[in-house]
């Protein structure tokens, strides 16, 4: 005869159920529990998409944007094709034909430097009674750049206004590499851009970015306010939106292909110049051309 199983009580019916319940309990509560840590995760991975991209937004911002980069472009009014700016004096840029710049066409920095490498393209001395020509290569974050400007600012003012000489600037950008902000590149742009728009305030504008050295780095936005202090504030907007970009890389390019490798390097006359013995150069340059 065979054993029936016993039919389960009541009360263990019960307690079956009361078991089953707090089963389903405990998974809801599992459930929950790991939703809400889903949830939480899911905020801070936002949180801290948002502060990323943000970030990404101010140091582009203060980069220069996608015009960082840019390899070809109109140079600015009254630049020559070395990537120089000439003053004729304090408030007159030597005029120059329209070109466009290429900096892909240029050839490859060398990664070494030259014992008497040749004087760069663009630098010669004057015909007799021409304007003595000198040519600095600067960078706007160079310290012994700002000293060099503090030191023969004054002079060489004078020397422009009396038609005794050209100043010409080619300015690199050779401490981008220490800028988290790319300074020297922006610093640069703002020049150009000043020289294209406002050429009369470019004198003034160099003068304003060297003496603001000792201050630190400034964004865009403050180089267009120091461009609008000094006249130029029509060049606001090519300041703001790396108008001249390509411009500048064009000229670093050059200066690192003509061997030049610091700042400021002085050409006086056609021939280099120490930084110290600049004013004794000029006035020997001079009074031999008279």
């Amino acid at each position: 005869m065979t054993e029936r199983n016993p039919k389960p009580s009541k009360a263990d019916r019960t307690a079956a159920a009361r078991e089953q319940a707090r089963a389903l309990r405990e998974a809801q509560k599992k459930k929950e529990r790991r939703n809400k840590l889903l949830v939480r995760w899911g905020v801070v991975v936002a949180v801290v998409a948002i502060i990323v991209v943000v970030a990404l937004i101010v140091i582009n911002s203060m980069r220069g944007g996608n015009g960082a980069d840019a390899q070809t472009g109109p140079a600015p009014a009254n630049a020559n094709e070395y990537g120089g700016i000439t003053l004729t004096s304090t408030t007159e840029l030597e005029s120059t034909e329209p070109f466009d710049v290429d900096v892909a066409s240029l050839p490859e920095a060398p990664t070494e430097a030259k014992e008497d490498a040749p004087v760069p393209p663009g630098i010669a001395p004057a015909a007799d009674g021409e304007p003595v020509p000198v040519v600095v290569y600067v960078d706007v974050n160079c310290v012994h750049c700002a000293d060099f400007e503090e030191t023969y600012e004054e002079k060489i003012g004078s020397w422009l206004d009396a038609g005794d000489i050209t100043y010409e600037y080619r300015t690199v950008a050779f401490l981008d590499r220490g800028s988290p902000t790319n300074y020297s590149s922006r610093g640069a742009n703002a020049a150009a851009c000043v020289a294209d728009s406002n050429p009369e305030s470019y004198w003034d504008f160099m003068t304003a970015i060297f003496g603001n050295y000792e201050n630190g780095e400034l964004k865009n936005a403050e180089l267009a306010d120091m461009a609008e202090s000094v006249g130029a504030g029509d060049a606001a907007d090519c300041i703001q939106n790396d108008g001249f970009r390509a411009f500048v890389n064009y000229t670093d390019r050059l200066a690192r292909v003509d061997y030049i490798s610091g700042t400021p390097t002085v050409y006086v006359n056609g021939a280099e110049t120490n930084a110290n013995d600049f004013e004794t150069a000029v006035q020997t340059a001079l009074d031999a051309n008279k």
